[in-house]
């Protein structure tokens, strides 16, 4: 197993852990959440980067990696709605939306099909690791100290600003991802219509 692929497989059990910092009761366990998912979406960076460096993209790679992403970041807001971090409705149209654009590339992969990544799902991608890292710093930076309180904690308008930002970014990764997977769905039509 080359080293692109070792990442994303390390993909899953970081996630594995990732999830039993997230409800397991202990010190400073949303931190560790925060950290270890953290290091998954680094290896995520990693992986692609070093596969296309040194010429090896495998098919395992090519199914594997984007699996692991959408693992990664639907058990983080699944994980965010049994916390009560975030509204179930916007983590159930974000699944949903990684679900229905999974579908659409294995009915693509049926008609030997290729269908790429669009500028518009990787927007979409950015901004949920965004709004999972700022779910991760609200629920945890109070016990990080002084420093935390400085750095996150000062208030604009009654609040902490990292509340005002982690609501935007959930609003945003909400907006982008209905948008990407429409269009993604809307432009790829013919593949599923024919079908009905």
């Amino acid at each position: 197993m080359n080293l692109p692929n070792r990442l994303t497989v390390s993909r899953f059990f970081l996630t594995i852990a990732f999830l039993a910092a997230m409800f397991t009761e202990f010190r400073f366990h949303e931190t560790v959440a925060m950290v270890l998912f953290l290091a998954a979406s680094i290896t995520d960076l990693m992986d692609g980067a070093i596969a296309r460096k040194r010429n090896l993209i495998t098919n395992f790679g090519i199914l594997m990696d984007p699996l692991a992403d959408k693992i990664l970041t639907c058990s983080a807001f699944i994980a965010f709605v049994g916390q009560g971090y975030m509204p179930a409705w916007m983590a159930v149209l974000i699944v949903a939306r990684e679900l229905a654009i999974t579908g659409l590339r294995l009915l693509a992969a049926s008609k030997n099909v290729v269908l790429a990544a669009e500028g518009w799902g990787k927007h979409k991608t950015i901004t949920q690791v965004v709004t999972i890292i700022a779910v991760l710093v609200k629920v945890s930076y109070p016990e990080w100290g002084t420093a935390g309180r400085l750095v996150f904690g000062f208030a604009i308008a009654g609040q902490p600003w990292v509340n005002h930002f982690t609501t935007l970014a959930m609003w945003l990764t909400v907006a982008l991802t209905f948008l990407s997977g429409w269009l993604y769905l809307w432009r790829n039509r013919r593949l599923y219509l024919s079908d009905m």
